[in-house]
């Protein structure tokens, strides 16, 4: 089966999910550009969208057509070459319309698992329930007679065992795209040892179409992106507890959310960070993890307790923050959830009291200024050689979250998850917007 031809009948589950839309976005351009080649043109191409929830598809298909508006809008010179034969297709707007429709006849939405029946490839962007993958793939395998290839956007679970549960016979693979799949360039590719090499193959050619930089994973529960990430929160957590010992647990959150930003010089704080993924999904995430992790306890009490006290965070449909262990306005954190008074304590009661505790810190570049800079490594030798002189307690947390953020990207590395040192740091600078990789000389 060829390239095409595998991709003439999909099926995306999970299709109006925060992952699961942009999943379909991207597979509904990539088989409507097909259709438009030549060689295609008597072809058909149907794309299934499923999901549970009639009204959730509905809202589906307005975010698709007007992503798809925007995408035209940007590639009318190629798609006047693809529309060359219609001769009435003369203005720019004319062009975008058709595109429009020739995108949204592909796609179809439906409540019900059958339509994926005759499905020759499948996406799987559903809860990260292992159990509950496995028995739908199972399903879908045991009803489809085309023997589907499956990709699951799994960020935690390991393959094989998605593979063996669901008795797939190596026809699937972990393709994991990063929040939000339209806008993020990196695509963790997780194969199992039984993974088919033809799958393999056209995991490959389906990212390079989509324009991915793709990292290699070992089949190793977390990948990459996790496996830093919640090592990461758990460091977090650990700081949080020793600064209580002279701080408010308020005010240790907000000191280790302000070090791990400003002074590590990434895009947000930890704890801003745990939010926009939801305190409820990191906590999964790890429990997912843990029977697999052998070189630490991977559960955290800290994220536990909010559970407990409500406190979820994530984002709402439009993509912005829900409060969570912070309360956001416009964006920006500006209470810190105290879980004793079960209310949020306003920043700027504590903030001053804080900053004097961290001490003086030398002036990190913002993460605006360092990305894309050509002068970066310069601009952060310079600063991380003040920083390795600060004194005080900003200066010491600062230093020693740099460092554990390092030893957690080479334990990935030695422990056999990544292949490589590079593969680590291109996963953090890729996925999460990190400024410089974890695994660095800068301390």
């Amino acid at each position: 089966m060829t390239y095409e031809e595998r991709l003439q009948n999909v099926s995306v589950l999970g299709a109006a999910g925060k992952m699961g839309s942009g999943i379909l976005l991207l597979t509904a351009l990539e088989m409507a550009d097909l259709s438009l080649k030549p060689e295609n043109k008597n072809k058909t191409f149907i794309l299934n969208a499923i999901d549970v929830s009639d009204e959730a598809l509905a809202g589906l298909m307005k975010y698709l057509k007007s992503q798809v508006l925007k995408m035209a809008e940007k590639k009318t010179i190629q798609l006047r070459k693809s529309y060359a034969d219609r001769k009435d297709l003369i203005e720019n707007y004319d062009i975008i319309d058709q595109y429009i429709f020739d995108v949204m006849r592909i796609v179809r939405t439906s409540t019900r698992l059958e339509v994926a029946y005759d499905s020759g490839m499948i996406f799987e962007a559903i809860k990260e329930d292992p159990k509950l993958k496995i028995r739908i793939l199972s399903k879908i395998n045991s009803k489809n007679k085309n023997n589907p290839w499956f990709f699951t956007n799994t960020s935690s679970i390991p393959i094989s065992q998605l593979d063996e549960g669901a008795k797939l016979g190596g026809r699937i693979i972990g393709f994991h795209f990063y929040n939000p799949p339209a806008v993020q360039k990196l695509v963790e590719v997780i194969k199992a040892k039984s993974t088919l090499k033809e799958v393999e193959d056209f995991a490959l050619h389906y990212a390079k179409n989509l324009r991915k930089v793709v990292v290699p994973a070992n089949d190793m529960a977390g990948f990459i992106g996790n496996g830093h990430f919640m090592r990461d929160i758990l460091h977090a957590a650990t700081e949080v507890d020793n600064l209580g010992k002279s701080l408010k647990f308020v005010e240790a959150v907000y000191a280790v959310n302000r070090i791990s930003q400003e002074s590590l010089i990434r895009p947000m704080g930890i704890f801003q960070l745990i939010d926009y993924v939801g305190v409820d999904v990191c906590n999964y995430i790890m429990s997912v993890m843990a029977p697999y992790v052998t070189d630490q306890e991977l559960k955290s009490p800290l994220l536990r307790k909010l559970l407990k006290a409500g406190i979820r965070g994530g984002q709402y449909s439009d993509g912005s923050q829900k409060d969570g262990i912070l309360k956001y306005e416009k964006g920006k954190p500006v209470a810190v959830y105290n879980p004793r008074k079960k209310a949020y304590t306003m920043i700027a009661d504590f903030q001053a009291k804080v900053d004097n505790k961290l001490g003086i810190l030398p002036v990190a570049p913002s993460w605006k200024s360092v990305v894309g800079n050509k002068s970066k490594d310069e601009i952060l030798v310079k600063y991380f050689n003040e920083l390795k002189l600060t004194q005080g307690v900003g200066g010491d947390l600062a230093r020693a979250y740099a460092r554990k953020s390092c030893e957690i990207g080479k334990k990935l590395v030695e422990t056999g998850v990544a292949l490589s040192e590079n593969d680590v740091n291109t996963v953090l600078l890729t996925g999460f917007f990190h400024a410089y990789g974890p695994i660095n000389n800068y301390l």
